[in-house]
């Protein structure tokens, strides 16, 4: 039985380079309709999503280089990372007020918004990447992102036209491996 959903996941695959296309806030809004609608334990929404194109990205470069406390051609470098993709949608945890759901509850919940649009995106026949860093949790990046108090960066999805054919099938992980009963 072939599940549409299981075979996205296999046939998924990051795009380190794109094109410089990229989609429409328009174009946006259904696809995250759709992550957004991850388990989320008393439907508590505690992320939000903050889309980075044209200069904004220059300024993330910059605020990475400093948070990184670089210079010259290494902070050249660093800054020059954001520009890798038209647009970047910044996730954001954002966590909500509640006795019964955790901060790390919440957490899991951005991170599964943001996994659940990487594969929507790439559905939709965008390239995409989720990247971190060492500076994802720095003041100068959260500053640059305008984080309210208690919000974090999970980090980015780096997303543009794709640039090539994906590559061949992933080696299938053992499942029993992973897999344990009580």
């Amino acid at each position: 039985m072939t599940l549409p959903v299981a075979d996205a996941l296999r046939h998924r695959r990051s795009q380190s380079k794109v094109s410089t296309r990229a989609p429409s806030d328009a174009e946006l809004l259904p696809l995250i309709e759709a992550a957004g609608s991850v388990a989320d334990h008393s439907s508590l929404h505690p992320w939000r999503i903050i889309a980075l194109r044209g200069a904004a990205r220059e300024r993330l470069g910059a605020a990475m280089a400093e948070a990184a406390g670089l210079e010259g051609h290494a902070a050249e470098k660093l800054a020059g990372k954001p520009l890798r993709a038209p647009l970047l949608l910044a996730i954001v945890v954002s966590p909500q007020p509640s006795i019964k759901v955790p901060y790390w509850e919440q957490e899991a919940v951005a991170s599964g918004v943001a996994h659940a649009l990487s594969l929507v995106l790439d559905e939709a026949g965008w390239g995409v990447m989720w990247r971190t860093g060492l500076q994802t949790r720095s003041e100068e990046v959260a500053r640059l992102h305008e984080l309210a108090r208690g919000e974090q960066l999970l980090g980015w999805l780096y997303v543009g036209g794709p640039d090539r054919e994906k590559s061949g099938p992933r080696k299938p992980i053992s499942a029993v491996r992973y897999l344990t009963s009580l």
